[in-house]
Protein backbone atom coordinates (compact mmCIF):
# COMPACT_ATOMS: atom_id res chain seq x y z
CA UNK A 1 0.00 0.00 0.00
CA UNK A 2 1.64 2.96 -1.05
CA UNK A 3 0.55 6.51 1.33
CA UNK A 4 2.15 8.88 1.37
CA UNK A 5 0.01 11.50 2.59
CA UNK A 6 -2.55 10.95 5.28
CA UNK A 7 -5.80 13.42 6.20
CA UNK A 8 -6.65 13.88 9.87
CA UNK A 9 -10.44 15.23 10.04
CA UNK A 10 -10.79 16.90 13.26
CA UNK A 11 -7.92 19.25 15.11
CA UNK A 12 -9.09 18.29 18.93
CA UNK A 13 -7.03 16.50 21.23
CA UNK A 14 -6.94 13.06 19.53
CA UNK A 15 -6.74 14.67 15.93
CA UNK A 16 -3.61 16.94 15.70
CA UNK A 17 -2.24 13.86 18.05
CA UNK A 18 -2.64 11.57 14.90
CA UNK A 19 -1.41 14.12 12.98
CA UNK A 20 1.91 14.78 14.21
CA UNK A 21 2.49 11.00 14.76
CA UNK A 22 2.17 10.58 11.29
CA UNK A 23 4.32 13.61 10.44
CA UNK A 24 6.96 12.05 13.43
CA UNK A 25 6.69 8.73 10.79
CA UNK A 26 7.66 10.27 7.63
CA UNK A 27 4.10 11.17 6.40
CA UNK A 28 2.71 14.32 5.01
CA UNK A 29 0.21 14.92 7.20
CA UNK A 30 -3.15 17.22 6.37
CA UNK A 31 -5.02 18.43 9.09
CA UNK A 32 -8.51 19.45 8.61
CA UNK A 33 -11.27 21.53 10.94
CA UNK A 34 -14.05 23.62 10.56
CA UNK A 35 -12.87 26.77 11.70
CA UNK A 36 -8.92 28.58 11.36
CA UNK A 37 -8.82 29.27 14.86
CA UNK A 38 -8.81 25.88 16.13
CA UNK A 39 -6.60 24.32 13.02
CA UNK A 40 -4.12 27.15 14.11
CA UNK A 41 -4.25 26.44 17.90
CA UNK A 42 -3.55 22.86 16.82
CA UNK A 43 -0.92 23.65 15.02
CA UNK A 44 0.81 25.99 17.50
CA UNK A 45 0.32 22.57 20.24
CA UNK A 46 2.00 20.21 17.78
CA UNK A 47 5.21 22.72 17.49
CA UNK A 48 5.50 23.35 21.37
CA UNK A 49 4.72 19.46 22.15
CA UNK A 50 7.86 18.92 19.58
CA UNK A 51 9.81 21.97 21.35
CA UNK A 52 9.15 20.30 24.32
CA UNK A 53 10.70 17.36 22.68
CA UNK A 54 13.95 19.21 21.50
CA UNK A 55 14.48 20.92 25.65
CA UNK A 56 14.08 16.93 26.70
CA UNK A 57 16.88 15.87 24.10
CA UNK A 58 14.89 13.46 22.48
CA UNK A 59 15.03 14.94 19.29
CA UNK A 60 17.11 17.55 17.76
CA UNK A 61 15.58 21.17 17.09
CA UNK A 62 16.51 20.27 13.31
CA UNK A 63 14.34 17.14 13.40
CA UNK A 64 11.42 18.89 15.44
CA UNK A 65 11.48 21.34 11.93
CA UNK A 66 11.36 18.95 9.19
CA UNK A 67 8.05 17.21 11.18
CA UNK A 68 6.47 21.15 11.09
CA UNK A 69 7.31 21.08 7.66
CA UNK A 70 5.50 17.98 6.94
CA UNK A 71 2.08 19.34 8.42
CA UNK A 72 -0.32 21.56 6.63
CA UNK A 73 -3.65 22.65 8.47
CA UNK A 74 -6.62 23.91 6.79
CA UNK A 75 -10.38 24.47 7.02
CA UNK A 76 -11.36 23.48 2.96
CA UNK A 77 -11.72 19.27 2.60
CA UNK A 78 -11.23 20.24 -1.28
CA UNK A 79 -7.71 21.30 -1.05
CA UNK A 80 -6.65 17.92 1.06
CA UNK A 81 -8.29 15.68 -2.22
CA UNK A 82 -4.90 14.73 -3.14
CA UNK A 83 -4.47 12.24 0.31
CA UNK A 84 -4.22 8.63 0.32
CA UNK A 85 -5.70 7.53 3.91
CA UNK A 86 -8.28 9.61 6.05
CA UNK A 87 -8.68 9.02 9.32
CA UNK A 88 -11.65 10.97 11.30
CA UNK A 89 -11.12 12.33 14.80
CA UNK A 90 -14.17 15.02 15.02
CA UNK A 91 -16.41 15.18 18.29
CA UNK A 92 -18.71 11.89 19.22
CA UNK A 93 -21.49 12.63 17.60
CA UNK A 94 -22.95 10.17 14.39
CA UNK A 95 -24.70 12.76 12.90
CA UNK A 96 -21.97 14.74 13.04
CA UNK A 97 -19.61 11.76 11.62
CA UNK A 98 -22.06 10.75 8.98
CA UNK A 99 -22.05 14.09 6.93
CA UNK A 100 -18.50 13.93 7.48
CA UNK A 101 -18.06 10.56 5.48
CA UNK A 102 -20.53 11.36 3.05
CA UNK A 103 -18.49 14.17 2.57
CA UNK A 104 -15.55 12.22 2.22
CA UNK A 105 -17.02 9.27 0.04
CA UNK A 106 -17.88 12.12 -2.68
CA UNK A 107 -14.45 13.68 -2.94
CA UNK A 108 -12.00 10.76 -2.46
CA UNK A 109 -11.64 7.90 -4.68
CA UNK A 110 -12.91 4.37 -3.74
CA UNK A 111 -9.16 3.21 -3.00
CA UNK A 112 -8.61 5.75 -0.43
CA UNK A 113 -10.16 4.13 2.99
CA UNK A 114 -11.73 6.12 4.99
CA UNK A 115 -11.40 5.14 9.11
CA UNK A 116 -13.05 6.62 12.23
CA UNK A 117 -11.23 7.16 15.30
CA UNK A 118 -14.84 6.91 17.45
CA UNK A 119 -14.41 5.00 20.44
CA UNK A 120 -18.68 4.05 20.29
CA UNK A 121 -20.83 5.44 17.33
CA UNK A 122 -21.59 3.02 14.35
CA UNK A 123 -18.84 1.98 12.28
CA UNK A 124 -21.32 0.47 9.86
CA UNK A 125 -24.12 3.37 10.79
CA UNK A 126 -21.19 5.92 9.40
CA UNK A 127 -20.29 3.83 6.36
CA UNK A 128 -24.02 3.72 5.46
CA UNK A 129 -23.70 7.46 4.95
CA UNK A 130 -21.54 6.35 1.95
CA UNK A 131 -22.11 4.74 -1.40
CA UNK A 132 -18.71 2.78 -1.12
CA UNK A 133 -19.18 1.12 2.38
CA UNK A 134 -16.48 -1.40 2.24
CA UNK A 135 -13.87 0.70 2.35
CA UNK A 136 -15.27 2.13 5.79
CA UNK A 137 -13.81 0.63 9.07
CA UNK A 138 -12.60 1.85 12.35
CA UNK A 139 -9.66 2.92 13.79
CA UNK A 140 -9.52 3.41 17.31
CA UNK A 141 -6.14 5.47 18.74
CA UNK A 142 -5.72 6.18 22.11
CA UNK A 143 -4.90 9.44 24.13
CA UNK A 144 -1.85 10.03 23.91
CA UNK A 145 -1.96 8.75 20.34
CA UNK A 146 2.05 9.44 20.38
CA UNK A 147 2.71 7.45 22.97
CA UNK A 148 -0.02 4.21 23.13
CA UNK A 149 0.88 1.67 21.27
CA UNK A 150 -2.31 0.05 20.58
CA UNK A 151 -4.86 0.81 17.61
CA UNK A 152 -7.88 -1.31 17.94
CA UNK A 153 -9.59 -1.71 14.06
CA UNK A 154 -13.10 -2.43 13.97
CA UNK A 155 -14.70 -3.62 10.67
CA UNK A 156 -18.47 -2.49 9.66
CA UNK A 157 -21.07 -4.78 8.52
CA UNK A 158 -20.16 -4.22 5.16
CA UNK A 159 -16.25 -3.57 5.48
CA UNK A 160 -14.15 -5.85 3.04
CA UNK A 161 -10.60 -7.72 3.90
CA UNK A 162 -8.57 -5.56 1.63
CA UNK A 163 -9.76 -2.60 3.92
CA UNK A 164 -8.76 -4.67 6.54
CA UNK A 165 -5.61 -5.49 5.35
CA UNK A 166 -4.84 -1.71 4.64
CA UNK A 167 -5.54 -0.31 7.49
CA UNK A 168 -3.64 -2.89 9.97
CA UNK A 169 -0.43 -1.99 7.69
CA UNK A 170 -1.10 1.64 8.16
CA UNK A 171 -1.32 0.94 11.82
CA UNK A 172 2.52 -0.86 11.85
CA UNK A 173 3.42 2.20 9.86
CA UNK A 174 2.78 4.18 12.41
CA UNK A 175 4.88 2.52 14.67
CA UNK A 176 1.65 0.82 16.89
CA UNK A 177 -0.22 -2.77 17.35
CA UNK A 178 -3.12 -3.47 15.66
CA UNK A 179 -5.97 -5.57 17.28
CA UNK A 180 -8.56 -6.24 14.80
CA UNK A 181 -12.26 -7.44 16.60
CA UNK A 182 -14.03 -9.91 14.73
CA UNK A 183 -16.94 -8.45 14.99
CA UNK A 184 -18.19 -4.80 15.05
CA UNK A 185 -19.03 -3.93 18.60
CA UNK A 186 -19.76 -0.32 20.04
CA UNK A 187 -16.15 0.99 22.04
CA UNK A 188 -14.06 -1.90 20.74
CA UNK A 189 -12.48 -3.77 23.92
CA UNK A 190 -10.56 -1.19 25.93
CA UNK A 191 -12.93 1.49 25.99
CA UNK A 192 -15.92 -0.61 26.38
CA UNK A 193 -14.02 -2.30 29.65
CA UNK A 194 -13.17 0.86 31.00
CA UNK A 195 -16.31 2.65 30.89
CA UNK A 196 -18.44 0.77 33.21
CA UNK A 197 -14.88 0.79 35.30
CA UNK A 198 -14.78 4.98 35.12
CA UNK A 199 -18.18 4.98 35.69
CA UNK A 200 -18.37 2.87 39.17
CA UNK A 201 -15.52 5.82 40.14
CA UNK A 202 -17.09 8.50 39.37
CA UNK A 203 -20.14 6.96 41.37
CA UNK A 204 -18.21 6.47 44.53
CA UNK A 205 -16.94 9.64 44.06
CA UNK A 206 -20.26 11.38 43.86
CA UNK A 207 -21.22 9.43 46.68
CA UNK A 208 -18.78 11.04 48.62
CA UNK A 209 -17.07 8.07 49.86
CA UNK A 210 -13.69 9.79 48.97
CA UNK A 211 -12.20 11.96 47.60
CA UNK A 212 -10.47 12.35 43.43
CA UNK A 213 -7.15 12.06 44.33
CA UNK A 214 -8.02 9.35 46.99
CA UNK A 215 -9.54 7.12 45.03
CA UNK A 216 -7.10 7.22 41.76
CA UNK A 217 -4.06 6.59 44.79
CA UNK A 218 -6.20 4.20 45.97
CA UNK A 219 -6.90 2.15 42.44
CA UNK A 220 -2.95 2.87 41.50
CA UNK A 221 -1.68 1.37 44.72
CA UNK A 222 -4.61 -1.21 45.29
CA UNK A 223 -5.35 -2.47 41.37
CA UNK A 224 -1.55 -1.22 40.15
CA UNK A 225 -3.15 0.82 37.29
CA UNK A 226 -0.73 3.64 36.00
CA UNK A 227 -3.16 6.45 36.46
CA UNK A 228 -5.99 6.92 38.32
CA UNK A 229 -9.55 6.37 36.94
CA UNK A 230 -10.71 9.77 37.75
CA UNK A 231 -7.46 11.50 36.20
CA UNK A 232 -7.80 9.41 33.22
CA UNK A 233 -11.64 11.06 32.82
CA UNK A 234 -10.00 14.37 33.04
CA UNK A 235 -7.40 13.44 30.44
CA UNK A 236 -9.26 11.56 27.63
CA UNK A 237 -12.41 14.59 28.11
CA UNK A 238 -15.33 14.64 30.49
CA UNK A 239 -17.34 15.79 27.59
CA UNK A 240 -15.60 12.96 25.59
CA UNK A 241 -16.26 10.25 28.44
CA UNK A 242 -19.94 11.14 28.75
CA UNK A 243 -20.87 11.21 24.93
CA UNK A 244 -19.50 7.48 25.11
CA UNK A 245 -21.20 5.83 27.99
CA UNK A 246 -24.53 8.21 26.55
CA UNK A 247 -23.73 5.51 23.63
CA UNK A 248 -23.05 2.69 25.70
CA UNK A 249 -25.72 3.04 27.36
CA UNK A 250 -28.60 3.50 24.35
CA UNK A 251 -27.26 0.58 22.62
CA UNK A 252 -26.84 -1.88 25.37
CA UNK A 253 -29.68 -0.77 27.92
CA UNK A 254 -27.09 -1.92 30.27
CA UNK A 255 -27.11 -0.38 33.75
CA UNK A 256 -23.04 -0.24 33.86
CA UNK A 257 -22.65 2.00 31.58
CA UNK A 258 -25.70 4.59 32.30
CA UNK A 259 -23.93 7.90 33.04
CA UNK A 260 -23.70 9.42 36.45
CA UNK A 261 -25.42 12.94 36.65
CA UNK A 262 -22.25 14.68 37.85
CA UNK A 263 -20.60 13.96 34.70
CA UNK A 264 -23.63 16.31 32.70
CA UNK A 265 -23.56 18.78 35.70
CA UNK A 266 -19.34 19.08 35.08
CA UNK A 267 -19.98 18.98 31.01
CA UNK A 268 -22.53 21.82 31.19
CA UNK A 269 -20.54 23.86 33.86
CA UNK A 270 -17.55 23.61 31.35
CA UNK A 271 -15.91 21.32 33.47
CA UNK A 272 -14.35 19.34 31.04
CA UNK A 273 -10.58 18.11 32.21
CA UNK A 274 -7.43 19.12 31.25
CA UNK A 275 -8.08 20.59 27.83
CA UNK A 276 -10.73 23.37 30.11
CA UNK A 277 -8.28 23.86 33.41
CA UNK A 278 -10.80 21.95 35.71
CA UNK A 279 -12.72 18.67 35.67
CA UNK A 280 -12.12 16.45 38.57
CA UNK A 281 -9.08 18.31 39.45
CA UNK A 282 -7.94 21.72 38.90
CA UNK A 283 -4.82 22.04 36.74
CA UNK A 284 -2.71 25.68 36.14
CA UNK A 285 -3.10 25.60 32.60
CA UNK A 286 -5.03 24.41 29.75
CA UNK A 287 -4.58 21.39 27.95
Amino acid sequence: MEVKKILVVGAGTMGHGIAQLAAQQGFEAYLLDTEKTIVDKAYMKIKENLFKRVEKGKITKEQAEEVIKRITVGTELESFSDADFVIEAVFEDIEIKKKVFEKLDSIFGPEVVLTTNTTACSISEIAAATKNRKRVIGMHFFNPPLIMKLVEIIPGLETDEATVEKTKAMAEMLDKTPIVTKIETPAGIVSRVLAALLNEAVVVYSEGVADAKDIDTAMKLGANLPMGPLELIDMIGVDIHLAKTETLYREYSDPRYRPPYILRKMVKAGHLGRKTGRGFYVYDENK
